[in-house]
């Protein structure tokens, strides 16, 4: 694996992913390079494909057909392959997913605790710093049903880093949130785009795209339409559909 990783930038390659919900063709030769620390900003119009692309990198959706590496790791049916996948891989979904019965403490320590088998001690230390990161240390002792929309995505945020995972997935993060707490989720994923880390963003935050995203990818209908800089799909777009697309929303 070391070997893989001395070789090659990239991180995640996809070669020709395809995916079919019965007779639906969701995935439809999706192909995508991504170098380690890039930030790429996925986007399109609803039922695209993009959710359920980002979603089979930590194999929460199978593909049937093609070829998912990550971090040299080919996904396989092999359960030790998902399992180290998921290892590298923090996801942070529209819907927050956390615990309700558990404190945010509780929420950020217990893949710590489980997976990478660290002490009550060590977990809290780095669950209180991250919490410091996105801004809502204070808010340890308390139930995710007692915080605001956007503070509980700054948890799922921080849960996701706890790992110290070498890539991050975001599922429209902001996309459930109300107007007033987007601002201050976004604020976050521009700091961490700054820190390094691999970012695959799906999100229709065409602000945040232009400000922090190396490379954005246009989806439609199950396929990869077009992909560039955000300068280039902005100011001169080569897809009709990409025009079309971009005209609706900005």
């Amino acid at each position: 694996m070391s070997e893989h990783r001395a070789a090659s930038d990239d991180i995640i390659v996809c070669e020709n992913v395809n995916k079919w919900y019965g007779e639906f063709h969701a995935l439809r030769d999706v192909n995508l390079r991504v170098k380690r620390g890039e930030v790429i900003v996925i986007f399109g119009p609803s039922g695209s494909g993009k959710s359920t692309f980002i979603r089979t990198i930590n194999r929460l959706e199978e593909h049937q057909e093609g070829r998912i590496v990550v971090d040299g790791i080919e996904m396989s049916n092999d359960i030790r392959n998902i399992d180290a996948i998921r290892r590298e891989t923090g996801m942070v979904f529209q819907q927050f997913n956390l615990f309700p019965h558990l404190t945010v403490l509780e929420n950020v320590t217990l893949a710590q605790i489980w997976v990478r088998k660290k002490t009550r001690r060590e977990s809290e230390a780095r669950a209180l710093e991250l919490l410091d990161r996105v801004g809502i240390q204070e808010q340890a002792r308390k139930f995710p049903g007692q915080l605001s929309g956007g503070q509980q995505q700054r948890v799922a945020i921080a849960r996701a880093l706890a790992m110290d995972p070498r890539i991050l997935l975001f599922d429209e993060p902001t996309s459930a949130l109300d107007p007033e707490m987007i601002k201050e989720v976004l604020d976050v994923m521009k700091e961490l785009a700054g820190s390094g880390i691999t970012m695959l963003c799906v999100t229709h935050e065409m602000g945040f795209a232009r400000e922090v995203a190396n490379r954005m990818v246009f989806m439609d209908k199950g396929q990869v339409v077009e992909e560039g800089t955000p300068a280039q799909i902005f100011s001169a777009p080569r897809q009709d559909r990409t025009k079309l697309f971009l005209s609706q929303i900005l």
